[in-house]
C-alpha cells in the first residue's frame, strides 16, 4: 500500500524551474509566430513585417568564403576570436575614427552575446543601467540573465523618440547606477542620435563615472546625409565606452551569428575575455566569412542605403496617409513605431493574424509594449520593419488600413 501512495505522489509532482526562468520576459517580436504559422495553414499570405530580417542579398564575397574554405579539421577558435578576422575587423573601425587596436576587440557569438558579456562584464548583480525607451525588446532578457535591473527613461512618438533631456537622465542615477545604454541608430524607433545628444551623455557618465554601453548594429543605415556619431568619436570616454556590434544587419547575414564587444578599456576587456572563455570560442565559419565581407565594396552600402531610404518614404508617407495613425520619419535603421487608432497593440496584432484577412491577405506587426519596460507604455503602438520591398510595402499597407477598419476594439480618432 505504502509503494502505490508513493508511486502516486511521484506522478503527480514535478521539479520546477528557476525563478529567473519565470522572471525571463518573452521576445514580443516572436510570440505571435504560432497565430502566424496558424494563419498560414488556413492559405492567408501573410507580410512580415515584425522582425528585423533584411531581404537584401548577402554579399557575393562572404558567401564565396564559405564556398572555397578548405580546412580539413574544423576546430575551435580563440575565445576573442582569430587575430586575422579582429585585425582586419580592427582596420574596418579606424576608417571610420574609432582609433582602435585587434586587442580591443572581443569577437562573439552574435551582437546578442556581446551585449550579455558587456553586462555581465561591467554590472553586479542588482546594480542598474539606465537605458531610453523603447528599446531592443532583447535588452529585458539579457538583464534578467546578468541579474541587473533597467532604469528605464521615456521618450515620446510626439517628438519623434529624442533623446530625453539630461536632467531626466541624471534624475534616476543612484549609488547602484553603473551604466547607460544606447542603441544608435536606434531599434525599435529609427531614431538617429545627435552629436549634440551623445556628447551630453558623454559629460554625464564622466561625472558620475558611468559606463556608456553603445549598440551600433545599424550603423551603416543613416538617411538624408544625417552623420553617424559613435561615442568612440568622443574625446575623454575613452575609458567608459564600450560598442556592441554584429554582421546581422550591415551585411544582411543574421544567420552568421556574429558580433563583437569593442573597448579600449583593458580591465573590461580581460574580464569579458574570461565570460567569453567559458563559452569557449565564436564560430569559425563566420569569421572566415566576415573577415571576407570587410572587403565588400562601397557600392554595396550605397545600393542598400538607397533602397531603405526608398522604403522608409514608402512605409512613413502610407503610414501617415491611414487615418488615425502617427508615424515620425526615423532617420536610421529599418524600423518605424507607429501610433495606431486602437485599443491594445497585442490584442490588435494578435486580432489581425487570426481573425483578418483582405484578399487572402493579412501583416504581421510586433507590439511596440513589448519595447519598453514602464508598465502601460505603447500600448497603442507597433514597430513595423521596412524589410520588404515597396511592392509589398504598399500592399501589406492596405492591409493594415482595412484591418484597423474592421478591428472591434478601433478607438474614436478625429
Amino acid at each position: 500500500m505504502l509503494c502505490l501512495i508513493l508511486q502516486q505522489n511521484s506522478t503527480n509532482r514535478m521539479p520546477s524551474v528557476s525563478n529567473k526562468g519565470l522572471e525571463m520576459p518573452p521576445s514580443p517580436i516572436r510570440k505571435l509566430t504560432p497565430y502566424a504559422d496558424k494563419a498560414k495553414q488556413e492559405g492567408k499570405h501573410i507580410y512580415h513585417l515584425n522582425i528585423g530580417q533584411p531581404d537584401i542579398d548577402t554579399p557575393q564575397i562572404m558567401l564565396d568564403a564559405i564556398k572555397n574554405i578548405d580546412f580539413k579539421v574544423w576546430a575551435y577558435t580563440p575565445s576573442e576570436g582569430t587575430a586575422s578576422y579582429r585585425g582586419k575587423l580592427s582596420s574596418y573601425y579606424n576608417k571610420l575614427g574609432y582609433a582602435i587596436t585587434p586587442n580591443d576587440i572581443l569577437v562573439t557569438n552574435g551582437g546578442s552575446e556581446a551585449i550579455t558579456i558587456a553586462m555581465q562584464a561591467c554590472i553586479n548583480p542588482g546594480e542598474e543601467i539606465i537605458i531610453p525607451e523603447p528599446f531592443y525588446a532583447n535588452y529585458n532578457g539579457f538583464a534578467c540573465s546578468a541579474g541587473i535591473k533597467i532604469k528605464p527613461i521615456l521618450s515620446y512618438i510626439a517628438d519623434g523618440f529624442a533623446l530625453p533631456p539630461i536632467s531626466e537622465f541624471e534624475a534616476l542615477i543612484t549609488k547602484n547606477t553603473k551604466a547607460i545604454a544606447i542603441c544608435n541608430p536606434n531599434n525599435p524607433t529609427g531614431y538617429l542620435y545627435s552629436r549634440q545628444e551623445l556628447e551630453a551623455l558623454r559629460d554625464l557618465c564622466l561625472k558620475y563615472d558611468l559606463f556608456l554601453l553603445s549598440d551600433e548594429a545599424y550603423r551603416e543605415f543613416c538617411y538624408d546625409g544625417r552623420e553617424f556619431i559613435s561615442p568612440m568619436h568622443l574625446a575623454g570616454l575613452e575609458q567608459h565606452v564600450i560598442v556592441l556590434d554584429t554582421v546581422s544587419k550591415r551585411y544582411s547575414a543574421c544567420g552568421a551569428r556574429l558580433g563583437c564587444m569593442i573597448t579600449k578599456n583593458k580591465e573590461v576587456w580581460r574580464t569579458a575575455l574570461k565570460f567569453a572563455q567559458a563559452r569557449l570560442s565564436p564560430p569559425a565559419v563566420a569569421q572566415i566569412a566576415a573577415e571576407a565581407a570587410i572587403d565588400t565594396p562601397q557600392s554595396y552600402f550605397d545600393a542598400v542605403k538607397a533602397e531603405y531610404t526608398a522604403r522608409r518614404d514608402v512605409l512613413v508617407a502610407g503610414l501617415n496617409g491611414i487615418k488615425g495613425v502617427y508615424c515620425p520619419n526615423p532617420g536610421g535603421a529599418f524600423y518605424v513605431v507607429a501610433q495606431l487608432p486602437i485599443d491594445d497593440a497585442d490584442s490588435f496584432c494578435q486580432w489581425i493574424l487570426e481573425h483578418f484577412e483582405y484578399q487572402n491577405q493579412t501583416v504581421m506587426m510586433a507590439p511596440a509594449s513589448g519595447f519598453y519596460s514602464t508598465s502601460n507604455a505603447g500600448r497603442n503602438e507597433v514597430r513595423l520593419a521596412y524589410v520588404l520591398n515597396a511592392n509589398d510595402l504598399n500592399k501589406a499597407l492596405l492591409c493594415l488600413e482595412k484591418g484597423l477598419e474592421a478591428y472591434p476594439g478601433r478607438t474614436a480618432t478625429a
